[in-house]
């Protein structure tokens, strides 16, 4: 059975060739994400760098409050709480900082015409008086096939299919997550998350909850 993260510099070096051009390999990181939690009977997600250390963890939003879902680091620590805008008519989503309430970093929605486009949602900045798009974020979740650009239409993060050593395919529940220096990749990570959440196969049991 293939590993599901690297813990060599050879296997990262391997997969820097794959990054596209518009990404310089010297200025990226790319971390590899398993949509599965660290805990027994409970989903979420498990993020390794490229020297196969943990970085995120997400394995709480099965139980409890099923709107709210807290990304976390090795630890354990609350980086980000994501909350699902009830009462809206397509699906829009806060960001917190730690796990306070009030005062939302960004929050993110998908555009109604979504079926007819690959512009899967956008990012809008809740700082200041102003909400304006932050990021847009297009592609195919379902094939692991995304990018995320800034308000400036560059290129500063993507999910990518990940592949094995001798070329084995690991399947859509293990991935890669390219981001750019310019992204904090806590929030990458964020939009992973709620890539999953708007876009994932259980998607329709896990809403159903939240309204």
């Amino acid at each position: 059975m293939p590993k599901i993260y690297p813990n060599a510099a050879a296997t990262a070096t391997a997969e820097s060739t794959e990054i596209p051009k518009q990404i310089s390999d010297k200025q990226v990181q790319v971390l590899t994400v398993w949509k599965k939690s660290l805990l027994f009977n409970c989903n979420g997600f498990t993020v390794f760098d490229t020297k196969g250390n943990l970085v995120f963890r997400v394995d709480n939003y099965r139980a409890g409050n099923k709107t709210e879902i807290f990304l976390m680091d090795a630890s354990g620590k609350t980086l980000l709480t994501i909350r699902r805008k009830k009462l809206s008519l397509v699906d829009n989503w806060m960001v917190f900082d730690g796990e306070t309430s009030v005062n939302p970093r960004f929050f993110v929605k998908k555009p109604v015409n979504f079926l007819t486009t690959k512009d899967l949602a956008h990012v809008i900045s809740c700082q200041g008086s102003n909400k304006n798009l932050m990021y847009e974020i297009i592609g195919s979740y379902a094939q692991r096939c995304v990018a995320v650009y800034d308000n400036k239409k560059k290129l500063v993060a993507e999910i990518q299919r990940k592949e094995a050593k001798a070329g084995v395919k690991l399947g859509g529940d293990v991935f890669k997550l390219i981001v750019q220096p310019e992204l904090d990749q806590t929030v990458a990570m964020a939009l992973v998350i709620l890539m999953e959440q708007m876009f994932g196969l259980k998607r329709s049991s896990s809403l159903s909850s939240l309204v």
